[in-house]
């Protein structure tokens, strides 16, 4: 039987102190070789919020888990009729400061790899190339029956023609795209099933309490080694899914940064952890290394 998923941790003992000298992370860059590892933190300034910071989603929401989305109708009703509704923003979301930073850094061959916790695909949007989708992206939807892979986009027209008139007003999203609503405005709402074999449609994304596929931590482990130094961006790494790969770094001998503003799961295993907001702490790193982060969103070039 399966554990409830962490979401949440509480310090043992005392955390070293957070600091805003950017100069580690500019000497790793100027180096070469660099892991980014990217969490919800660095969204946060494109609209989407994110879980545990300020104002952190899991203060009024607690996410969809695997095991109650594949254990009734009901689940599945109200987490298609909320995060149908999260995509027509969600989906609108786009890159900034801190997504266009990380994809410049990549262009100019500073970067070993990008591993994001994300499902939004802003770092894709920005760029960023061969980005590890740690969690899967919410513009895909797989089925549990047949495994047939398909575009959210496509399922969100189905859903529009099985919901007309369908446009509640939430209370708040989240960052899984899940939007906030109650009992009596998900009552009626309409799911479709999958249109090759008519099975249980579910975003292609690792929902809390499901496992990351084998492969993709075994890349990600393979990208962690080949890593000069391992740079956690937006993540508290509360979660083991992220966690262990900051641990590996570190218990590799190799350096880790962390740039989040609050304290982190990982802030014991790491050489610094640098307090500011992602997206003028990267801008003035680009800035330092003379890296222009060119346009606002190639996605709409």
């Amino acid at each position: 039987m399966r554990m409830r998923p962490t979401l949440s941790w509480t310090p043992a003992g005392e955390l070293p102190p957070g600091t805003t000298d950017l100069e580690p992370v500019v000497g790793a860059l100027r180096a070469g070789g660099v892991l980014v590892l990217s969490g919800a933190g660095i969204s946060t300034e494109s609209g989407i919020p994110d879980y545990r910071g300020e104002g952190g989603s899991l203060s009024r929401h607690t996410p969809m888990t695997y095991q109650d989305f594949t254990g009734g109708e009901a689940a599945r009703r109200r987490y298609w009729a909320r995060s149908h509704l999260g995509w027509r923003t969600f989906g609108r979301a786009r890159p900034n400061a801190g997504h266009r930073a990380v994809a410049a850094f990549g262009r100019r061959g500073l970067l070993a790899g990008v591993i994001t916790q994300n499902v939004d695909g802003l770092h894709q949007a920005a760029g960023s190339e061969g980005v590890v989708e740690l969690h899967g992206s919410l513009d895909r939807v797989v089925c549990l029956t047949c495994g047939d892979v398909s575009a959210r986009r496509g399922l969100a027209e189905r859903l529009e023609e099985a919901n007309p008139g369908f446009d509640p007003v939430p209370a708040a999203l989240n960052p899984d795209g899940d939007a906030d609503l109650t009992d009596a405005q998900v009552a009626g709402f309409r799911v479709v099933p999958c249109g090759v074999c008519g099975g249980v449609l579910k975003p292609d994304v690792v929902f809390f309490g499901e496992t990351v596929p084998a492969a993709r931590v075994e890349r990600c482990r393979e990208l962690v080694r080949g890593a000069a130094s391992v740079l956690v961006l937006g993540s508290s790494l509360t979660v083991m899914s992220g966690l262990r790969f900051v641990r590996q770094a570190a218990g590799e001998g190799t350096p880790v940064l962390i740039v989040n503003r609050d304290a982190t799961r990982g802030d014991t295993l790491a050489a610094a952890r640098i307090g500011l907001p992602l997206g003028p702490a990267l801008t003035a790193v680009a800035e330092r290394l003379g890296v222009a982060l060119g346009g606002e969103d190639p996605a709409d070039g």
